[in-house]
């Protein structure tokens, strides 16, 4: 049977609303608004059976699996990015601030099952429109705390065989300059001093 969320919960003293604190301008809080939950609901409701357990409403599965594309998240990852972040929730259709899973990601997996290939593209195809019709959709689309980094921490084993190229040539400088040699005709144990150049500024990269 097709689970829905209650839209009018009763009031719960405990627990804090997401609209009192989230940003209203918050492009995930548009996109929210603009996506037409209701056809997405409808389009999958006669894949349910009309008895048994409610499902994990379409609005919050496919909503995670959204959020999964656009931030470029895993089946776990994405279900632990949501319990930490309210404009996540909200997206989804909470009411509450909610601090524990929405579900297993297995469920993801049952999910898309069950839809099939066309349903994935049918939900994703939305999500991409509404994106397109958004005004800042290269903010909602890329989450700079995902992105890989070509960062070199001082621990790095690069970094250290960078200093040591970088000490080579050092000297190796220093004797072309005593010398008078032409730096394309010395040599180091590591060939010449272009040579040494060259592997210094692809361990850079």
């Amino acid at each position: 049977m097709l689970g829905k969320i209650d839209r009018n919960p009763p009031l719960d003293m405990f627990k804090t609303p997401l609209v009192n604190f989230i940003n209203k301008n918050h492009e995930l809080v548009h996109l929210a608004h603009q996506i037409n939950w209701q056809e997405i609901e409808d389009e999958f409701a006669p894949l349910y059976s009309e008895t048994g357990s409610p499902s994990i409403p379409i609005r919050k599965i496919g909503g995670l699996l959204m959020l999964k594309r656009m931030f470029n998240e895993s089946d776990e990852s994405v279900i632990q990015r949501w319990i930490e972040n309210p404009y996540w929730q909200y997206f989804c259709g909470e009411i509450y601030f909610q601090d524990e899973a929405p579900f297993d990601s297995t469920s993801f997996v049952h999910f898309r099952d069950r839809i099939g290939e066309d349903g994935f593209e049918f939900l994703l195809q939305h999500s991409i429109e509404e994106e397109q019709r958004n005004k800042n959709i290269k903010t909602v689309a890329i989450d700079p705390t995902v992105q890989p980094k070509n960062i070199t921490y001082p621990t790095d084993s690069k970094l250290h065989d960078m200093i040591k190229s970088l000490n080579n040539v050092g000297l190796l400088h220093t004797n072309i300059k005593l010398n008078g040699d032409n730096p394309t005709n010395v040599k180091s144990k590591n060939g010449n001093y272009n040579s040494d150049l060259n592997t210094i500024n692809l361990r850079l990269k």
